[in-house]
């Protein structure tokens, strides 16, 4: 019987098999099928991840790519930023721990059906996620509905196996005994399906969907409520109790997090409550995600802001990531911030320097770059030079950084919020913008919020919560 006909011992019904099997015959007529041709890679230096070790796999037309002994394999996708963040957090883990991470994309081979796949999907998300921001009505009986339940379905999972067999082929010249972490299930499903004996598949979402399931591979959670959601496969059939993960196939790992964050943490929270103690503008970071779904919320929030920020009481850091288009738009809306917004653009290492040096953080600083790994890394760098995180309830709510949450993009990014809420390293998930402008005044103009946040912080790190990325890698290579 084949794999994705019985998932963790439960059997899938011939219809549901059916239709996984007619939907990949549907992508190879739309995409071809590429399992005769062969794939290999080269691995060139990567310059914004070169301080954690990182080397991308490229494609080229001759075998011959010897992996040291010490190798692991990041395989992610470009969807948005979340999947390309916590790569960089197993990558620094990885590279903390004195592994060599190489970096695998499968969004980035234009020419293989893998990509083809991915790309297309992502498209489809990314206008989704648009659409839910700007219609109540597709938001509520369409947007919410397929993200909360539709991807947490048992038979959701069969269609995804039956696709991922069409990205198998670019994966068949690696080694197939590298230890290797996937931040996205189809990259975990495509090794499986390749051969490959050491996967982890390091799971981001917190609330449990059989979406991210790739049996075969290690599982990875961030949180003890999703550990028990996944054991259970609580809810992926409406109509039956499925049996539950087998022992060893899934583990709370703790929150995926950058080294550099980690053993930074007391700095960087220090440092926040020394500028609050001296009266220092309060820095707020806005980083507008890929899909620029929540483009509106950013304009009021900056239109709020603007007037501190110019008393001096407010500095505001915006990174739209590699989207110009963006920039634009929010300038044509707010031209007011033309002349008080001073620019970082496409110059990665005077970013870089300027973030780290710190002493021109004030006013209005806005990044974008058009460089992937620039665009997405900025961030990092500018959520631990500042005060306070503005983000939804995504893959940035796991890390230790003060974190006002604002309205989720999909039903299953409210339980990120509300792990950052029962953290405490985050508020609770304000769904209206009176709620986030509300609270913005707090932090701003009062001295309890930011200090709590703080704290819970500190605290989180003594109790291993943020050492997920270290533990993924540590399965990845059976320690």
């Amino acid at each position: 019987m084949e794999r994705s006909k019985i998932i963790f011992g439960n059997r899938i019904a011939d219809r549901d098999y059916r239709k996984a099997c007619r939907q990949k015959e549907k992508f190879i007529r739309k995409y071809g099928d590429d399992s005769g041709r062969p794939y290999y890679f080269k691995a060139v230096e990567n310059p914004v991840l070169a301080p954690l070790g990182v080397k991308t796999l490229v494609l080229t037309d001759e075998p011959g790519l010897q992996l040291p002994e010490n190798a692991v394999i990041v395989g992610n996708i470009r969807m948005g930023y979340g999947h390309y963040r916590i790569s960089m957090a197993i990558a620094s883990a990885a590279h903390a721990l004195g592994y060599a991470p190489y970096w695998l994309d499968l969004n980035s081979f234009p020419e293989t059906t893998a990509t083809k796949i991915i790309s297309g999907q992502n498209d489809l998300y990314s206008l989704g996620s648009r659409i839910s921001q700007y219609s109540r009505l597709f938001n509520k009986f369409v947007w919410e509905p397929i993200n909360y339940e539709g991807f947490r379905k048992l038979t959701y999972n069969v269609g995804d196996q039956k696709n991922a067999e069409l990205m198998a082929p670019l994966l068949r010249s690696l080694p197939k005994d590298v230890p290797y972490v996937a931040t996205h299930v189809w990259p975990a499903q495509a090794a499986v399906h390749a051969g490959f004996t050491h996967v982890v598949n390091a799971i981001p979402d917190n609330w449990p969907m059989a979406l991210h399931l790739s049996e075969g591979s290690i599982h990875t959670v961030q949180t003890p409520s999703a550990w028990l959601g996944y054991k259970m496969l609580r809810g992926m059939d409406k109509k039956r109790q499925l049996k539950p993960m087998p022992r060893g196939s899934l583990f709370d790992v703790g929150h995926y997090v950058d080294h550099e964050f980690v053993e930074n943490i007391e700095a960087d929270c220090a440092a926040r409550l020394k500028r609050m103690e001296e009266g220092a503008p309060r820095r707020y970071l806005l980083s507008i995600g890929g899909a620029g779904a929540q483009q509106k919320l950013f304009e009021d929030i900056i239109r709020h802001l603007l007037p501190q920020v110019q008393a001096g009481k407010v500095t505001l850091l915006i990174n739209t990531g590699d989207h110009f288009d963006v920039w634009d738009s929010i300038v044509s809306h707010i031209p007011a911030l033309r002349s008080v917004a001073e620019t970082h653009f496409d110059n990665y290492e005077a970013a870089r320097a300027f973030i780290e040096k710190g002493e021109g953080l004030r006013g209005v600083q806005v990044f974008c770059h058009r460089d992937i790994f620039a665009a997405v890394y900025v961030t990092n760098l500018l959520m631990r030079a500042c005060d306070v995180l503005l983000t939804k309830p995504g893959e940035l709510s796991f890390y230790p950084v003060p974190k006002l949450m604002i309205h989720r993009v999909g039903g299953h990014e409210m339980w990120g919020a509300i792990r950052a809420a029962e953290v405490g390293d985050g508020t609770y998930e304000c769904e209206k913008t009176e709620e986030v402008l509300a609270m913005l005044d707090e932090i701003t103009d009062g001295d309890e919020v930011l200090p709590a946040l703080c704290r819970s912080i500190l605290r989180a790190k003594n109790a291993g919560i943020y050492n997920g990325a270290y533990e993924a890698v540590k399965l990845a290579v059976g320690k």
